[in-house]
């Protein structure tokens, strides 16, 4: 906990350098229990952005690459961060992630399962449907806004734009959790939060 506290000192003051970072509706995030971040994905940027300037450590379901190079792999652990395997259903991941729930912690989980190349918002994956459902842990559906700015898909430098992130109100989803965990149920989870993501976005265009 020591070393996340350290990571997100070191992290707010790139933010600040990065552009600035503006966190909306913070309050919509429970003070205790398990919950489940929801953010859609457009950047490196974006876990930093929408987790070191919480109270509450965020343990990030993070893509497997991330945890090969040994230096960061260490560090990524160390953190409270876990991987999972892209492209196919990882059981240890998602039992990770629920073990975290249950114990009353923050996981952080990308329903889109990878980065937007346009910005534009994804279909999302079945693994945060399974989650939620299998935890009864409250998604809250957050909007990371000007992180592709700072660290575009694919560029090597670091631009200066603000950002803003938007925490959404807490969705549960009482009429599915006794309803058997079959794809359409999965795919419902993933389209209500994404469309929570999209009003919190559309919101702040206007």
């Amino acid at each position: 906990m020591l070393l996340y506290r350290f990571s997100c000192a070191l992290l707010r003051v790139f933010l600040r350098a990065a552009g600035g970072a503006t966190c909306v509706g913070v309050e919509n995030i429970p003070a205790t229990g398990g919950v489940i971040l929801a953010p859609n994905h457009i950047s490196l940027a974006d876990p930093p952005a929408v987790g070191c300037k919480l109270s509450r450590q965020v343990h990030y379901m993070a893509k497997e690459e991330l945890f090969k190079p040994r230096l960061l792999g260490a560090l990524m652990y160390a953190v409270g961060s876990f991987p999972v395997r892209r492209g196919a259903p990882d059981r240890k991941a998602l039992r990770r992630a629920i073990e975290l729930l249950d114990e009353g912690r923050v996981v952080g989980i990308f329903p889109e399962g990878t980065r937007s190349e346009d910005g534009g918002l994804q279909e999302p994956e079945l693994g945060i449907g399974l989650v939620a459902l299998r935890s009864r842990a409250p998604i809250v559906p957050v909007a990371v806004i000007g992180t592709d700015k700072v660290m575009p898909p694919h560029s090597k430098r670091i631009h200066r734009h603000p950002m803003t992130v938007i925490y959404g109100k807490p969705l549960t989803f009482p009429d599915l959790y006794d309803a058997r965990e079959s794809r359409k149920v999965l795919e419902e989870v993933g389209r209500r939060t994404m469309a929570a993501i999209a009003d919190l976005l559309s919101g702040h265009a206007r």
